[in-house]
């Protein structure tokens, strides 16, 4: 059943919001890899990259863009598939900001934020 909307299809071109997404994506896989690294050198320079407002503005900032993105996606090709792998990956991400700061929680951010990044490579492809 292929679903369609106007006024998702025209905000941007095709693929467009999926490939910021999937940068996003990417730059949170480096804000956890340097911070991690920061902490280990520099334990005051970590401590603002560890500060729980930049983790939840990033989570926010993720949600929004994969939300508007991903549905976006499925009503344009009509394949919830994308949709529902971007948002386990969101699930990820959001279950990771519980965990403390021994290294798990960057662990599970990093998983979450590859499921992601596939969500809307698949999005971004109309793949089911």
């Amino acid at each position: 059943m292929e679903f369609t909307s106007t006024v998702f299809a025209r905000t941007a071109p095709s693929g467009l919001l999926d490939r910021l997404a999937i940068g996003l994506s990417g730059l949170c896989v480096a804000h956890c890899l340097t911070t991690a690294v920061l902490v280990a050198a520099f334990a005051s320079a970590g401590s603002v990259l560890l500060h729980p407002l930049v983790h939840e503005i990033g989570l926010g900032l993720a949600m929004a863009l994969a939300a508007f993105a991903l549905v976006r996606g499925f009503l344009q090709h009509g394949h919830i598939m994308p949709l529902w792998v971007g948002c386990t990956g969101l699930g990820v991400m959001a279950g990771a900001l519980t965990l403390p700061h021994d290294g798990s929680e960057t662990l599970f951010t990093i998983l979450g934020v590859l499921v992601v990044a596939l969500g809307h490579d698949l999005n971004r492809r109309g793949l089911v």
